[in-house]
């Protein structure tokens, strides 16, 4: 059986079905975010779902089973960049005057070996690239190659402390445009979803340099989850115990504000 035809196997289905529901649903709960965030009804149902989403993905799908993989001739010719576009953060801004040669990624928290990576060294790392399916909460879908190191060969690096239970990335970009890190964008993802194979930092697309729009220089992908997920413009990790303490103590920018944590499809 070819690495094609692995990729094509009837279990991947389901995630289609999923990813459907998941962006239908998105669409129906999610678009008037601001509105339903201060909604306690509408909470409550968000919470009710995003479990039910969770437990009944752990159910169908191993902790390996891959997100659907497709062909280069299946790559979208114009994939719609999501959530931040253009960060007009003085650092981000400075960063991207030098092609980001002084950027560097932070690796802490509850490790042992805190790191801090240049581009560099990075790409120097075993890479994997995938061609997969970006599924947005606002319902469209696209379709994209991705090169970048797997998460879990960078956080095997810094030694994950026995306590870390999730991974929390902070980006450059100020979403919350209010000129404060509290504004800024960050995500947190589990360790069970860290370490699958198909997560990685992407540092290009489609075989170019990640560009501005979509998120460089680096981004995480978690290709078995929605889009907002998946984190861009990174400035640095944190392993951690707990998210309740960060924030608004819900795991992420849009999670603080009313989106489901889990977001699987």
């Amino acid at each position: 059986m070819s690495e094609h035809e692995k990729k094509e196997k009837p279990g991947m289905d389901r995630r289609s079905f999923l990813a459907r529901g998941g962006a239908v649903m998105g669409t129906l709960l999610l678009g008037g975010c601001d509105e339903l965030s201060r909604n306690d009804t509408v909470k409550r149902i968000l919470a009710s779902a995003e479990g039910l989403t969770e437990t009944v993905q752990r159910a169908l799908l191993t902790p390996e089973s891959l997100a659907r993989e497709y062909a280069p001739e299946d790559i979208s010719p114009d994939f719609k960049a999501n959530g931040s576009t253009n960060p007009q953060t003085p650092d981000y801004l400075k960063l991207a005057q030098n092609d980001f040669k002084d950027w560097r990624l932070k690796v802490g928290g509850l490790v042992e070996t805190p790191l801090t990576l240049s581009l560099d060294e990075l790409r120097a790392m075993p890479s994997r690239s995938q061609i997969t399916r970006h599924d947005c909460v606002e319902g469209w879908s696209s379709i994209g190659k991705w090169t970048g190191v797997q998460l879990s060969h960078v956080l095997d690096q810094a030694k994950l402390k026995e306590n870390a239970n999730y991974v929390v990335f902070y980006c450059l970009d100020d979403l919350g445009r209010r000129g404060t890190e509290e504004s800024r964008y960050y995500e947190s993802i589990a360790l069970v979803d860290a370490y699958h194979p198909q997560t990685i930092l992407a540092y290009d697309m489609n075989d170019e340099t990640l560009p501005i729009p979509h998120g460089a220089p680096l981004r995480v992908r978690v290709e078995r989850q929605l889009g907002y997920k998946m984190a861009k413009y990174i400035r640095a990790i944190e392993a951690v115990e707990s998210y309740d303490d960060i924030r608004g103590g819900e795991g992420g920018f849009w999670e603080d504000r009313g989106y489901a944590w889990y977001a699987g499809i």
